[in-house]
């Protein structure tokens, strides 16, 4: 977030994965890391994330977004590109609709 690489992130505390490394099977306490960026800013967050992360092969992955609320998706766009987000291509819905 600080890297302008990501608009949000979410810290989820207590995720247990099941994995092989090593030619064993592992179970371990883990920390999820959800991350909200443009499509633009996905390469380069990916590159930093792997290039922190502790684990030789950590799990980067990049989920592509078809919907969401337009404010949200431009709120995103403006934190992760320094620049205005593109004119809507739907009327907004102001909750009396």
């Amino acid at each position: 977030v600080e890297e302008s690489l990501a608009a949000c992130g979410n810290v989820i505390p207590n995720v247990t994965s099941v994995f092989r490394w090593d030619e064993k099977v592992n179970v371990e306490e883990e920390v999820l890391l959800m991350l909200k960026t443009s499509a633009v800013k996905s390469p380069a967050l990916i590159a930093r994330v792997a290039e922190l992360h502790t684990y030789e092969v950590p799990e980067v992955l990049s989920v592509p977004v078809e919907d969401g609320f337009g404010p949200y998706l431009d709120w995103v766009h403006e934190c992760t590109s320094g620049e205005a987000p593109p004119a809507p291509s739907v009327e907004k819905f102001d909750g009396r609709q």
